[in-house]
This record gives structure tokens, C-alpha cells and sequence, in this order.
């Protein structure tokens, strides 16, 4: 009942307003599937959805191979190894992401602590506005994303190693496995739900992304980092397309659901 409330008819009545050219006061004008066809032919909302699907390799793809290694390296069996290093990488998670935007603006900015690190070890020719750089903004912000996102893949893959039988370490080690096959062979099979869990979940946040593309460069400069989220909100909130957002916000939903279907159908064969 309230996932009918407060999920599907929202998203039926989003649906429903997508056929209308509407700027959200005046009586709207049906135009039937002319909003999907410019989403799907207008360069640069087609470009916000190819940015957000490249976002996955920074919030998805980096995260979860990192997280591995560092949940191997720094967790352990005993769960006990490092807990200070696990609680700062997992601080991204309780820090509100306009919060971490903010944050990671100032970083970049031309005397934040990324440029004065640079100079400090004789870079100087390195330093640039980096969230102002047409070539570097869009790799500046996926950054910030693997950044958010590995803690949570850490603390995932710790709680997944606890279950993994010790019997099968001792096996692999009377078999004359070192730490590296041990990680192949024993831990990173027993980790396969847990990988799938937190692919769902980082793939969602790159596809959904907006709170730090909007704090950290709304979009800019010109559309080099620009995202389906930060695309709809301007097209609803400043340019008065609301049947062009929600058309690209049915667009982008039905890509999430899609994806997400194609992740659980993968991992689910491979658990069985």
C-alpha cells in the first residue's frame, strides 16, 4: 500500500505528464511521445545519460575492486585489523553528499588542498582549476564518487568475509596457496552476493547521481559533467520543461530498473 502511495502512482503521474508540453503553471499542450523523442535525439540530454553511465566505472567499478582489496588487506578474519582506517573510509556514508560537495569544491579549488599538495611536492605545472577544466572536471567529480562509495563497498566485503568458512583458508593454505590465491580462490568466490549487493547499489547512485555534481559544478563547464539528475532539475525548476523532465526522468528510471534486473539476474545465476 504505502509503495503503491508513495513509489508507483508518483511515478504513473510523472509518466503521465511526460506527453504534455507543460512549464508547470499554465494549461499543458499533449504532445504524445514528442518528449521522448527529444530525449532521446537532443545531444545533450543523450550526453547526460551517456555521463551518468560513466559514472559507473568511478562509483561502481573503482569502489568495488578497491573495497575488495582493502577489505582483504585491512579487515582480515578476525574483523579487528584497522578499525580506525575502516570508520574514516566509511565517514563518506554518514556526511550529507551536499556536505561532501562543498567539501570537495574547496579541495579543488585553485588554492584548495589538491593544488597546494601538488606544489608542495613540485607539480606546480599540474595545479589547475580542476572542477573549471573542460578535460579534467568530469574525471574530478567521478573521483569524489569512488571516494563516497568505497566505504560502503568496504564494509560490505568485511561483513561477507565473516561468514566465509575458515575451513577453506586452512584448506587453501595446506594446499601451499599465499595471500594472493587465497584471495582468488577461497575469498573472492564467497563474496559473490555481497559483490552483487554493492554493485545494485553503486550503479543506482551513478545513474541517480546529483547532490555532488550540482554542489561541485552544476553541470558545468559547458555540459562536461552534466547528469540526467542536475538535466531534470534544470529543465523542471529553470527552464520550465517539466514534459521534457519527466520524460527524462521515466527515461532514466526505466534504465535504472533495467540495469539493476540485468546485475540480480547475473549474480543470482552465478550463486546458483
Amino acid at each position: 500500500m504505502l509503495y503503491t502511495a508513495f513509489v508507483a502512482l508518483p511515478w504513473l503521474h510523472t509518466m503521465w505528464l511526460s506527453f504534455f508540453q507543460w512549464d508547470g503553471v499554465t494549461a499543458g499542450t499533449w504532445v504524445g511521445l514528442a518528449n521522448y523523442a527529444t530525449v532521446l535525439t537532443e545531444p545533450a540530454l543523450r550526453t547526460s545519460i551517456l555521463h551518468a553511465l560513466g559514472f559507473i566505472g568511478f562509483y561502481s567499478l573503482l569502489p568495488i575492486a578497491l573495497g575488495l582489496v582493502l577489505a582483504a588487506v585491512i579487515g582480515g578474519r578476525s574483523g579487528r585489523r584497522y578499525p580506525v582506517s575502516r570508520t574514516i573510509l566509511f565517514l563518506p556514508q554518514v556526511v550529507p553528499l551536499v556536505a561532501v560537495g562543498v567539501t570537495w569544491k574547496w579541495m579543488y579549488g585553485s588554492d584548495g588542498v589538491v593544488n597546494q599538495t601538488l606544489r608542495a611536492i613540485g607539480f606546480d605545472s599540474v595545479t589547475r582549476a580542476w572542477l573549471g577544466d573542460f578535460t579534467w572536471a568530469y574525471l574530478a567529480v567521478g573521483l569524489v564518487g569512488t571516494w563516497v562509495m568505497l566505504g560502503l563497498c568496504l564494509i560490505v566485503f568485511q561483513a561477507g568475509i565473516q561468514k566465509i568458512d575458515t575451513s577453506l583458508y586452512e584448506a587453501a593454505r595446506i594446499d601451499g596457496a599465499g595471500p594472493v590465491r587465497e584471495f582468488f580462490a577461497v575469498t573472492l568466490p564467497g563474496l559473490r552476493a555481497e559483490i552483487g549487493v554493492a554493485l545494485t547499489i553503486t550503479v543506482i547512485a551513478a545513474l541517480a547521481s546529483f547532490d555532488v555534481v550540482y554542489v561541485t559544478t552544476g553541470g558545468g563547464p559547458g555540459d562536461s559533467t552534466m547528469v540526467p539528475g542536475v538535466l531534470i532539475y534544470r529543465l523542471a525548476f529553470t527552464n520550465g520543461e517539466v514534459g521534457a523532465a519527466c520524460a527524462l526522468a521515466v527515461v532514466l528510471s526505466t534504465l535504472i530498473a533495467l540495469v539493476v534486473l540485468a546485475i540480480n539476474r547475473i549474480t543470482g545465476e552465478r550463486q546458483s
